[in-house]
């Protein structure tokens, strides 16, 4: 990529909305906290702008995207590195974590294996189980989409390890954090398309099926015929939906 991303997707592009729709979530972050337990060090692999970084530990952030660097807090600088090589020595850090990223790694098992060797305690990443992705009803609208994160995101057994245990991550009605599940109940945000930048598997989709999964959607909201069938996720505290805490233990 032109900003040196890892992944498959431009950040340079998303990059231009992200903060304005990618707020983190405090209820999702005090999974993450949960999990890191009384580590003093953290290592962020993927760390993007230092979404869900605890303030209250040490952390060294890693992300290869220049865009993203850029849009760090000057007093939270990223190394500019990928998870496949990590510049540390063994076992440097307490703990480690990384959201939304491991579907972004060029080399999974070796990018995995780096965390592991810098990392003397939990590892924690946050993702999304492919086999759960195509449960939304947004999979209704524009199956494109969906079926393009199915793919991008590794199986969760791929992520486990030998010791690794899955923590369900429940997306609040009102999550601040806007990927796809984050609007179950508010399908209108869905209809910005300055929202849907802010998730990379938009990018991927080719625009004469976004412009029917907008044409669709917004008939269905019009006559009644989306809250006919899904409005119950309009008052709906939480979706459990894709959205995994994977945890491996040292």
């Amino acid at each position: 990529m032109p900003d040196g991303s890892a992944g498959d997707a431009d950040y340079a592009e998303i990059g231009k909305v992200y903060t304005g729709f990618r707020t983190p979530d405090a209820r999702i972050a005090a999974v993450i906290a949960a999990a890191l337990g009384d580590a003093r060090t953290v290592l962020n692999v993927g760390a993007g702008t230092g979404s869900y970084e605890p303030e209250d530990r040490e952390v060294t952030a890693v992300e290869p995207s220049a865009s993203m660097r850029a849009k760090r807090p000057k007093d939270r600088p990223a190394v500019d590195a990928t998870a496949e090589s990590l510049p540390f020595e063994d076992k440097s850090f307490d703990a480690a974590m990384g959201t939304f990223t491991v579907h972004q790694w060029q080399d999974l098992k070796k990018g995995l294996a780096e965390v592991r060797r810098v990392t003397r305690g939990p590892v924690a990443f946050l993702t999304c189980d492919p086999a759960l992705v195509r449960r939304f009803w947004l999979d209704e609208y524009c199956p494109e989409v969906l079926i393009t994160e199915a793919r991008r995101y590794p199986a969760i057994e791929d992520v486990l390890g030998e010791r690794g245990r899955v923590v369900p991550v429940p997306v609040p009605l009102n999550c601040t954090d806007g990927f796809n599940e984050a609007y179950y109940g508010r399908p209108e945000m869905l209809l910005v398309p300055a929202a849907r930048q802010a998730c990379s598997a938009w990018s991927f989709v080719e625009p004469a099926a976004q412009e029917r999964f907008e044409r669709d959607l917004r008939r269905d909201l019009a006559d009644g015929a989306w809250d006919r069938k899904h409005g119950h996720l309009r008052t709906q505290p939480t979706l459990d939906g894709s959205l995994v805490l994977v945890v491996s233990e040292s």
